[in-house]
């Protein structure tokens, strides 16, 4: 399996900072990340939740 760019602190201060009321394409855009990929991370961490 891949290793990811990101740690899990990083993905989560990405998650927070969309939440607080950044536009989602802006925050990928920062973080070079694609929109499906954001919402992957998303998606995965909801329903750990």
């Amino acid at each position: 399996m891949k290793r990811s760019r990101f740690s899990e602190e990083q993905i989560i201060a990405i998650l927070k900072q969309q939440a607080s009321g950044m536009a989602t394409a802006n925050v990928c855009r920062e973080h070079g990340i694609s929109s499906a990929t954001f919402y992957k991370w998303k998606l995965a961490r909801k329903v750990q939740a």
